[in-house]
């Protein structure tokens, strides 16, 4: 008897929303049946597929079609609003990062998945680089010993090729701010390993994106970690022309290691006592979007993880809970932020 493949449909054919139509068009466990999009077919050039297409996930949901798994990939802005939509329509769902703007749009997704026992996936891409996983098996082992300073450095290009006027990125209501569209993922990264902060504060700064974006370009912010240990979140996006880097420097009471690279994929230092560092497998390439960069192209895992655990199979490699708190950790940053500019005006 032949497995039953997971049918998707996906909405949002930008170009991460492409991404996920292709990844589960190969794989050989998935259908792909609808996709959706504000704009029409011509406009994004796809003319040529042969899955439905729907201009509005009203129309889509509407179709009654035999879909087990909506993937959405809008906006930030419409995440929760069609999480909610999707789930009530008692389909499983994937949200690409963040899940919400806000915490209480988060905490919505989450009751609702459990009111209609539906599973939500989250996609925190990087979770599934090596030096992630190894990071985490350094950290659940105990192997660096007690923690006590941690180090996030985020510095990337996102000039006016990014922000372009009349996108959505760069809008307050649509993109949320730079650290829920651009590094989501390694504040993801950082609670994965080390779980919740407290007593944040931090400086913040709009250098070079004052006529681009509605937000800050750049921020320095130091916190706590509940579980123990100090922690400093580096971010900007107005570095020139290229990325600079994405890393993670881990000093314990028995060692010091650092993940660094464009995107977090390269251990560039590890000197743990007793202990001898792994072959790693190597890091995918990042998403190349032409003139900029971004994360690894680990999509593939994340449908290759909605077919797993739909068919019990294995557990959701970052659940609802997790994307509510890194939606509630940004937001808290940012209240700190707030707070920070109002003085700043004052």
């Amino acid at each position: 008897m032949s497995k039953k493949k997971t049918k998707f449909a996906v909405i949002g054919q930008g170009h991460i929303g492409k991404r996920h139509a292709e990844m589960i068009r190969r794989n050989p466990d998935s259908e792909l049946v609808a996709v959706c999009d504000v704009l029409d077919k011509k406009a994004l050039g796809l003319e040529d597929i042969s899955e439905k297409y729907f201009t509005s996930i009203d129309d889509l949901l509407a179709a009654n079609l035999d879909v087990d798994v909506i993937n959405i990939c809008t906006p930030n802005g419409y995440h929760s609003e069609y999480a909610l939509k999707s789930l009530e329509a008692k389909k499983d769902v994937v949200i690409e990062k963040p899940i919400a703007l806000t915490k209480l749009e988060a905490e919505k997704i989450l009751f609702k998945s459990l009111q209609m026992s539906k599973h939500v996936f989250c996609v925190m891409q990087n979770r599934y680089s090596p030096p992630s996983v190894w990071l985490k098996e350094l950290v659940d082992n105990n192997t660096l010993g007690e923690i006590f300073i941690v180090k996030l450095d985020c510095y990337w290009n996102r000039d006016d090729r990014y922000y372009k006027k009349g996108n959505w990125h760069g809008d307050a209501k649509l993109d949320g701010g730079t650290l829920f569209t651009q590094f989501s993922h390694f504040v993801d990264i950082m609670y994965w390993l080390f779980g919740d902060i407290n007593n944040i504060s931090g400086t913040f700064g709009d250098f070079n994106h004052k006529n681009l974006t509605d937000f800050e370009d750049t921020g320095v912010v130091t916190f706590n970690f509940v579980n123990g240990g100090i922690g400093n979140l580096n971010y900007s996006t107005s570095v020139w022309d290229t990325n600079l880097e994405s890393s993670i420097t881990i000093i314990g009471s028995k060692g010091t290691v650092k993940v660094a690279g464009q995107y977090m994929n390269e251990v560039v230092y590890c000197n743990i006592k007793d202990y001898v560092m792994p072959v790693l497998a190597p890091s995918n390439p990042p998403n190349d979007y032409g003139a900029y960069k971004g994360s690894a192209q680990n999509h593939h895992y994340v449908i290759e993880n909605v077919i797993e655990k739909l068919n019990n199979k294995g557990s959701i490699t970052t659940n609802v809970l997790e994307g509510l708190k890194v939606v509630d950790i940004i937001e808290r940053i940012y209240d700190v932020r707030d707070k920070h500019w109002k003085k700043v005006v004052e």
